[in-house]
């Protein structure tokens, strides 16, 4: 009888050894899955703040809005003065002027923007020279007619990174002219990773 109750507790304690190791196991599932969705959720409203490439005009046009104030006349999207992109993909920025000309002779005016490469150590630092670096910019030039105080102007560029690109970080201007004298200029660091 003593053998019997001693086999009937053995019992007991290893199922419930058991029930508490999968309940512990289907515990660490489902938090792990919740993160994993998490992460992913996260990742996911990031991307769709900075993507550029898959933007609609009147969505670059309204989120360039707000990046304006009274006295600025050329912002980029998007609003960060380091952007990233990864080899292999095609990522973009967003170029955004304003007409703030002042005066009664021309109140329309032929605006034109450059993308260039302002880093002098772009061959030190990343192995590569400017000439291949404008390579990888679609739409690195552009024009456009602008009347004053007219809604802004908004221009997309794209990068095309190559899978060969260094990883390294170089530095972009913006310059914008009207008609011919320069207007205003930005920068930011392209980061490639």
């Amino acid at each position: 009888m003593k053998k019997k109750v001693k086999q009937t507790k053995k019992k007991s304690q290893v199922k419930g050894a058991m029930e508490m190791s999968m309940g512990t196991i289907v515990t660490i599932v489902l938090l792990m899955s919740v993160l994993v969705l998490g992460l992913v959720l996260v990742r996911s409203i990031f991307k769709v703040g900075t993507n550029v490439v898959d933007a609609t005009d009147d969505q670059l046009k309204d989120r360039m809005k707000e990046l304006f104030d009274d006295q600025t006349k050329v912002v980029i999207y998007p609003d960060t003065d380091q952007i990233k992109m990864k080899r292999g993909d095609t990522t973009g920025i967003a170029i955004g002027v304003r007409n703030k000309i002042t005066g009664t002779d021309s109140t329309t005016g032929k605006f034109t923007y450059e993308v260039v490469v302002n880093d002098q150590d772009v061959k030190r630092n990343c192995g590569i020279t400017e000439t291949e670096v404008e390579k990888w910019i679609r739409g690195r030039t552009g024009t456009s007619d602008l009347p004053q105080g007219s809604d802004t102007e908004v221009q997309k560029v794209l990068f095309d990174i190559p899978e060969s690109a260094p990883l390294c970080s170089l530095k972009l201007n913006v310059n914008v002219k009207v008609n011919g004298a320069n207007y205003d200029s930005e920068n930011f660091f392209l980061t490639i990773k």
